[in-house]
């Protein structure tokens, strides 16, 4: 199945003649001498343009292509103008499967005769086509017997089978290339494929993007910078997802939004605070936001509210990985290049015997030309290009769980340099993280750590006594060394710190008196314990 599907591939490239793209100068010899080995596949588009035959090429592979063309569409800096704009039309405009059809799956789904039982106003004609589904307008009668406005998302028939022949043979070669590639170690195509596999497989299933969209809308509740759509959960299927109908403006259609006055800056500014809010406040974040996928309602254009819809891609973050994240962003925008290094080698990422200095040094001629510019004037493409060379050198490998996060930013960056040229990232995002890092390490994120483990404590504290006999009768076994001095620094200790949890209980049933007495004791326990140590 892989051999033939590599085959159909290699074939639709070539018949589309996106070979002929790549400079020969660049084409090495055994490539130039396989190609003349396919002699019967020749350019069948040549009256189309270049840009054109990209798009059709990865429209006809399928999802996995066509997600690829989704992603090369927001980044305008690396490609000709004429080429995004192609590409642009894969993010809503994939060639529709037949609406009869799709009608037919929904009745299904919902264990109905006719559509016409739950919805009415059913559009054959989808609103809007996608590489794995395609959207269907309707008005659905509720409990109530109130119409409402919704979107019906359809899942495309016979697709699984399709993504994992694709998959198997991306499986296949990610092993190939683990096994013959010298940089295999650090670039880890196993698992990036892995993760890629989980994240498309995961897309297929329309209850969990229902799932995490319910999740985003109560995130962002009564939010002035996004809006996520109600889901109707009660209608929704495995491959069927009802929700509400927005009516915005697609954040590509500048003309419209520059028509209504739209606040320009402050909405590419929000769109910089509501990735870094999911990434670092939620841990839960929208991670497939091409134009095609966000709107910007119509209402309030000076104080304007970014809608999101296609939640079947979303990432999250332990809280190491965000607080690594957040404290190399932070050493990036004050320049601090030293700590940008320091905190590679402390997360494992490069060689603990890196040298710092080097490290550095190669850090330092990467990022520093691209400080106080605005987007406009700062190529993030190459900047990138230059990272992957600087990662290469230094053996620093690729982490499979930040996939998304990295091409999510560069999404963000896709937009923003789209609605607001002028936008400074680093400013606008610099205060957010600065925050964010002060909330974790002070003293009231202490406060909080130890209010979330009061539970878990109350529960423990009958175990004390037991615990602490226990202790006590190994100090008196002769293998351990005889200090009754020593052991009243670690009998303070538990004192003190089991005073510090009953203070905490007192607090949480709101009586300060008796709160405020064991905290005392507990102060006063540590010190005697410091002091006896």
């Amino acid at each position: 199945m892989s051999s033939a599907r590599l085959y159909y591939i290699t074939k639709t490239l070539l018949s589309y003649g996106l070979d002929e793209l790549i400079p020969r100068k660049r084409v090495p010899w055994f490539a130039k001498l396989a190609r003349g080995s396919l002699f019967w596949l020749r350019n069948q588009h040549k009256d189309k343009p270049a840009g054109m035959r990209l798009r059709l090429a990865l429209q006809e592979l399928g999802p996995v292509w066509i997600k690829f063309g989704q992603m090369l569409s927001t980044r305008r800096d690396l490609l000709p103008h004429d080429v995004a704009l192609e590409l642009a039309l894969l993010q809503d405009q994939v060639e529709p499967f037949e609406g009869e059809l799709a009608q037919q799956l929904i009745e299904k789904a919902l264990g109905i005769n006719d559509i016409s039982e739950l919805f009415s106003d059913f559009s054959q004609t989808p609103l809007a086509s996608a590489s794995i589904a395609q959207v269907h307008t309707a008005t659905l009668i509720d409990e109530h017997g109130a119409p409402q406005d919704v979107v019906i998302k359809v899942i495309r028939p016979n697709i699984k089978e399709q993504i994992d022949a694709d998959l198997m043979l991306m499986q296949k070669v990610a092993r190939l290339v683990a096994k013959l590639l010298k940089e295999a170690k650090r670039l880890r195509p196993i698992e990036v494929v892995n993760e890629y596999k989980k994240t498309l497989l995961d897309e297929l299933d329309l209850m969990r993007e229902g799932a995490n969209a319910i999740q985003l809308r109560r995130n962002f509740e009564d939010s002035d910078s996004l809006y996520i759509p109600f889901v109707y959960s009660d209608y929704s299927r495995s491959n069927v997802l009802v929700m509400e109908r927005i009516y915005g403006i697609p954040v590509s259609d500048t003309e419209a939004l520059l028509a209504q006055n739209t606040n320009m800056q402050l909405l590419a500014e929000r769109g910089v605070e509501v990735f870094f809010t999911q990434v670092f406040r939620d841990s839960f974040f929208h991670a497939d936001m091409h134009p095609g996928n966000i709107f910007v309602s119509r209402e309030n254009p000076h104080n304007p509210k970014y809608i999101g819809i296609d939640c079947g891609i979303v990432g999250t973050l332990n809280r190491e990985d965000k607080r690594y994240l957040a404290e190399n962003f932070i050493a990036f925008f004050n320049r601090d290049y030293r700590q940008v290094a320091q905190l590679h080698v402390d997360s494992g990422w490069v060689p603990a015997d890196t040298s710092i200095e080097e490290f550095e040094f190669a850090i330092r001629t990467v990022c520093e030309p691209i400080f106080n510019k605005p987007l406009a004037e700062i190529s993030f493409g190459h900047v990138l290009v230059n990272l992957f060379n600087t990662a290469r050198r230094f053996n620093m490998q690729v982490q499979p769980q930040l996939v998304l996060l990295q091409k999510t930013l560069l999404y963000v960056e896709g937009l923003g340099r789209q609605l607001y040229p002028q936008l400074d990232l680093w400013k606008t995002a610099k205060p957010f993280l600065e925050d964010w890092v002060k909330e974790q390490v002070g003293p009231l994120a202490v406060m909080k750590k130890m209010y979330a483990n009061l539970p878990f404590w109350a529960e423990k504290m009958p175990e004390l006594p037991d615990l602490i006999y226990q202790n006590l009768k190994r100090q008196q076994q002769p293998v351990q060394l005889p200090a009754p001095q020593s052991a009243r620094p670690l009998l303070l200790s538990i004192f003190a710190g089991s005073c510090l949890i009953v203070s905490g209980l007192c607090y949480l049933q709101h009586d300060l008196v008796a709160s405020a007495i064991t905290a005392g004791f507990a102060i006063a326990g540590f010190i005697a314990a410091w002091r006896s140590a």
